[in-house]
């Protein structure tokens, strides 16, 4: 329980449906901004003490369970680390891998609990025997893009309570049921960035950020920088150098320090290589598709599957700002989720042409 509607609402769901429910929060203790400032946005107090709230007002259980040490192992430094290699991370990605459905699903089955339940906006679904995730009711607020990386044999130890609503409808429940937390607004940012952006965030962890060139495609010097975690694929504005005609961020280079502008023609690529895979199923169908982001639309692709958790992905066209660090997630034709992973490296429409 985050403490937010959403979590507050699955647990009066369960709780009327007959379960005997107990809410549990992850105390993730991390500075607001950086390791010298003390105050926390993430699974803080106030958060803790929301949960708490409401687990009074349903009359259940409450605990705390301190994750700090993990969520700055795993999510945290990661984000960091990712960043400085010129990748744009996905830190919720690895909060459900490492946190929600890593660490707190295996204290809820060391401790005798038949299921896990979150306030995600996901269905579960068996399909022929198999189970997988699906879109949930509300298309809008579907998280399942942000889930896949669940381990298949877990699914049936998990309970999304909200799956066959609306994020309007959750909204009326919690009202009606008159859950303190019911006209809380929910955050849209990462939890553990402060206002002052994410780039200053990650300075304040790493001592030395290098300077570097501004280049062409070809290698041509346009201008200097201050450090490519400044930066992101398909980024347009503030580049700081002018030349008459829209440019974009190509590519990063972590080695050199440079980064690459182009036309949007650079920007388009073909082919990535994906990483860290977890598939749902090793029976891939003959038409599959892939989201790139959360939010685009699925593209049809061709999967080659290979050894140590790797994966090429082609797509039938080329598509822009395929971006190193964020989730490439795949899906049959009718939005079932099938798996995904971290995007690695991204071959361009230049880099292709070249070869």
């Amino acid at each position: 329980m985050s403490g937010g509607v959403d979590s507050s609402t699955a647990a009066f769901l369960l709780k009327e449906q007959g379960y005997a429910v107990e809410g549990i929060t992850m105390c993730l203790g991390l500075p607001d901004s950086g390791p010298d400032d003390p105050k926390t946005r993430c699974c803080g107090r106030e958060a803790i003490s929301d949960a708490k709230a409401v687990c009074g007002h349903l009359k259940i259980p409450f605990y705390v369970l301190d994750l700090s040490k993990d969520m700055q192992e795993h999510v945290v430094m990661d984000f960091v680390r990712q960043y400085a290699k010129g990748h744009t991370p996905n830190p919720c990605v690895e909060c459900n891998r490492f946190l929600k459905f890593g660490k707190l699903l295996k204290y809820a089955k060391d401790n005798g609990y038949d299921f896990l339940a979150t306030g995600h906006y996901a269905k579960i679904a068996d399909i022929n025997g198999q189970l997988f995730l699906t879109p949930a009711k509300d298309t809008q607020k579907d998280q399942s893009y942000f889930l896949y990386c669940i381990e298949r044999q877990h699914l049936r130890s998990i309970l999304f309570p909200l799956a066959d609503y609306t994020k309007e409808e959750v909204r009326q429940i919690a009202k009606k049921a008159e859950l303190p937390v019911a006209e809380k607004t929910e955050s849209q940012d990462i939890c553990f960035v402060s206002d002052e952006g994410y780039a200053d965030f990650v300075k304040k962890w790493i001592k030395t950020i290098e300077p570097g060139n501004i280049v062409d495609t070809r290698g041509k010097i346009l201008g200097q920088h201050p450090g490519i975690i400044h930066f992101t694929i398909g980024q347009r504005s503030g580049l700081g150098v002018a030349l008459g005609k829209p440019q974009y961020v190509v590519s990063l280079n972590a080695d050199t320090h440079e980064v690459v502008i182009g036309d949007e023609d650079a920007l388009k690529s073909t082919t990535l290589l994906a990483g860290n895979m977890n598939l749902f199923t090793e029976d891939l169908p003959a038409k599959t598709f892939a989201k790139v982001r959360y939010g685009k639309k699925m593209l049809a692709c061709r999967v080659e599957v290979l050894p140590q958790k790797m994966a090429k992905i082609i797509f039938d066209e080329p598509q822009k700002a395929v971006t190193p660090g964020q989730s490439v997630v795949l899906f049959d034709e009718n939005a079932t989720l099938l798996g995904g992973g971290i995007i690695l490296f991204v071959t361009s429409n230049r880099q292709e042409a070249n070869e």
